[in-house]
């Protein structure tokens, strides 16, 4: 089975460009295939990643109830089932050193439960064919209820350097908890804060039940880099947060 590395957080906080750089960093140190996922409705991590989305989960299963309705023929007497299948599975966008599968959302208004029910059912079905998973989760609290992250090996809660990202921090971690989610390890990491403000940041928030607490200072390469367009790969190695990261986890001890 392939090891699982989830993200979670409040919106802003940097939580994909981080899940980019750990797909980065699989690639240059583990020299292994992975598997992105993003399970946001707001998809972007592709634009992180620098690769364009021909097709979502949201889109296909949009495409697929209007088939139903319509009464339209199916190619070679394919159930339902097996075409949605098939059609998830093409619309894996492959790349140089990973490929990754978008959620998105449906066209119109409504709940979201079930495309995060595809997304989980894919993530698990896939995830026996690559050895790293990468999990990028919507903001906030409801990818934990409806039990999209589950099955993780690494969970990196990230917050920006504010009372109510670390708020949101504590209770993921209390949901956790609740759910009694299969998560074996988390995290958390405070992103864009110099090291003097992160212990005055620690020193007022309280206890905060993480095996460890990192941080990642500012860097105005981050800036440019969203501000243009660019995919974490363009980064320097060099760069402060591409070597914070990659300490962060390395750290971690991922095998």
């Amino acid at each position: 089975m392939a090891y699982v590395i989830a993200f979670a957080g409040k919106g802003g906080t940097g939580k994909t460009t981080i899940a980019a750089l750990t797909v980065r960093y699989l690639m240059e140190k583990k020299h292994k295939p992975v598997l992105a996922v993003d399970a946001d409705s707001n998809a972007c991590l592709n634009e992180a990643l620098g690769v364009k989305v021909h097709a979502t989960i949201g889109q296909l299963r949009e495409e697929s109830l209007a088939k139903v309705r319509s009464g339209a023929e199916r190619p070679g007497g394919m159930s339902m089932e097996q075409l949605f299948d098939y059609q998830v599975q093409q619309s894996v966008i492959e790349a140089c050193g990973f490929d990754l599968m978008v959620m998105g959302r449906p066209e119109g208004p409504g709940c979201y439960c079930a495309a995060n029910n595809i997304i989980r059912k894919y993530t698990d079905k896939l995830s026996g064919k690559y050895p790293y998973v990468i999990l990028d989760n919507e903001a906030g609290m409801e990818h934990l209820s409806r039990r999209t992250t589950h099955k993780v090996d690494l969970l990196l809660v990230i917050s920006d350097p504010t009372q109510k990202g670390i708020r949101t921090a504590r209770r993921i971690n209390g949901l956790i908890d609740e759910l009694a989610l299969d998560i074996d390890r988390r995290e958390l990491i405070v992103n864009r804060i110099s090291d003097e403000n992160f212990i005055k940041l620690k020193s007022v928030s309280g206890a905060l039940s993480f095996e460890n607490i990192f941080n990642v200072p500012e860097d105005e390469s981050i800036f440019n880099l969203d501000l243009e367009g660019r995919a974490v790969f363009e980064l320097p190695a060099g760069s402060l947060a591409v070597k914070t990261v990659f300490a962060i986890l390395d750290s971690c001890k991922i095998p």
